[in-house]
């Protein structure tokens, strides 16, 4: 009987051969890899590889160490490829956006830009600043390169003035940064725009420090649903 420790050891074994099917050009960079040192590549290979493993088994009762096998390898191929995708773009924003102003974070598979209110829109206002230009010309030709992503624009203000305007400034200017994005050549369907107006914080608005920080753009990368990077090809896939 295929046991839940052999399953285990399946899995493990997947992820280990997923983790090391490549090598991540970025390995030796602090902001592509977790605090263990592990790269996001082969930490996204092994946890997918495991549930992968898990999928297979519970799908081929027959047999299922076979089952577990090749869930894990494909699973855990299929994540560790777009792990090393986003590596590569992460380590290309993070590039790019130096000394810009705009801060490049990795939360798990996602890619999140904060750009501060000092570079990007005078106050009450929605038209893009002089100074904002030169970062979103560098954003604009990275996703046109990493163009497997979808892009989220969000806009934040701080809580002066009432709720509505706060939400119809957030809206107006995330717009105005997709309709720049857009006029510099990026596929406006990978688009989207939202405005959340005083709404989730990042500092207090009770003194001038804070709501600075408060009014701000996020632009949020997201994997496209359904793809899947396939690192042999360098290229993404379409998948049912």
């Amino acid at each position: 009987m295929f046991t839940m420790r052999r399953l285990i050891i399946v899995a493990t074994a997947a992820a280990v051969m997923t983790g090391c099917a490549g090598q991540n050009p970025y390995d030796n960079q602090g902001q592509a890899q977790g605090s263990t040192g592990m790269s996001k590549t082969a930490k996204y290979g092994g946890l997918g590889a495991l549930a992968g493993a898990v999928a297979g088994a519970a799908i081929d009762h027959n047999n299922r160490g076979k089952g577990a096998l090749i869930g894990a390898a494909a699973v855990g191929a299929a994540a560790a490829g777009y792990g090393y995708y986003a590596d590569k773009q992460e380590a290309a924003l993070r590039a790019q956006m130096a000394n810009t102003g705009v801060e490049v974070q990795r939360q798990g598979d996602q890619i999140k830009l904060i750009m501060p209110g000092n570079i990007t829109f005078a106050t009450d206002s929605a038209n893009i600043a002089p100074s904002f230009y030169q970062p979103l010309n560098n954003l604009a030709g990275s996703f046109k390169q990493f163009n497997q992503n979808t892009i989220e624009v969000v806009g934040f203000t701080d809580s002066t003035g009432s709720r509505q305007h706060n939400m119809d400034l957030s809206q107006r200017r995330a717009q105005a940064v997709s309709t720049y994005l857009t006029s510099q050549g990026v596929d406006a369907s990978r688009l989207s725009v939202r405005g959340m107006g005083p709404d989730q914080p990042i500092a207090s608005n009770a003194d001038a420090n804070g709501r600075a920080q408060n009014r701000r753009v996020e632009v949020n990368l997201k994997p496209i649903p359904g793809q899947q990077y396939d690192q042999q090809q360098g290229q993404v896939q379409q998948y049912p």
